[in-house]
């Protein structure tokens, strides 16, 4: 049973490949405004440290000090449980949509449980890709103007922040049973993906190559919209195992 006067774990804000130092000092401000501190830079375009987010971060310089540095989404996202990707675009990925409150008010159950959250902001010129989308559980939608959808990345930043910060700690039931849940972390789910594909790969299955990469990243977005537990990964790690060695089994049986 959870403890609705329990402080939850903060979620991480992962900026994805910024292009920006100014950006990203301004994302720092942003969360340090809400009381949060968890940054985590993928792949910044201008290297690390950069002199200029210092500047911009004003009095909040301690979040890009102690920031994680990531080469790229995966290894960002390894210990999350839960991961939410804010994009302004639709991407054609069959997953739960949900507004920056809503997706703070999940957060904070989920975090309460002993969960971990990441939410992923794409950099200031396109956005997330695909392939860091399909790695997500749901999306963050802004109810923005839709002749003028996008927002700067200290934005986006800003509103999730404010979000968490406002929330109080009760939630919907539904939610708090969810997070009750021993859900798979996101490198479990990341090797599940490896181990299948590298099955099918071998079985011939990504036909014909000019179609492999979108069968691919059709399976990576599959393996995120389940919300697997851990006991989940492990019984299909399972079947997967039986299966080839049953394979195996029958092209003996031929020779």
């Amino acid at each position: 049973m959870s403890d609705p006067t329990e402080t939850p774990r903060q979620p991480a804000f992962i900026l994805v490949r910024p292009q920006m130092g100014e950006n990203i000092g301004a994302a720092a401000r942003a969360m340090w405004n809400f009381g949060l501190d968890r940054m985590r830079v993928v792949s910044p375009r201008d290297g690390w440290p950069n002199e200029r987010a210092v500047a911009l971060a004003s009095g909040a310089g301690r979040l890009l000090d102690n920031a994680g540095l990531f080469d790229d989404v995966p290894s960002a996202l390894a210990d999350c449980t839960y991961v939410f990707a804010t994009t302004a675009r639709e991407r054609g990925m069959t997953k739960p949509v949900v507004t920056p409150e809503r997706a703070m008010e999940m957060a904070r159950a989920i975090s309460i449980e002993g969960g971990k959250v990441g939410v992923l902001f794409g950099p200031e010129r396109a956005g997330l890709e695909n392939p860091d989308i399909a790695r997500a559980d749901a999306i963050i939608s802004v109810p923005v103007n839709p002749e003028f959808p996008s927002l700067n990345l200290a934005q986006c930043v800003l509103l999730c922040g404010y979000e968490w910060r406002r929330q109080s700690v009760d939630v919907a039931p539904e939610v708090m049973e969810l997070a009750k849940t021993d859900f798979a972390s996101g490198v479990e789910v990341a090797a599940l993906g490896d181990h299948y594909e590298a099955a099918m790969e071998e079985a011939g299955f990504f036909w014909p190559p000019e179609k492999a990469e979108s069968m691919k990243l059709t399976l990576r977005n599959l393996w995120g919209r389940l919300r697997l537990t851990r006991a989940d990964v492990q019984t299909l790690h399972g079947v997967l195992r039986q299966m080839v060695r049953w394979a195996e089994g029958k092209r003996k049986d031929h020779r």
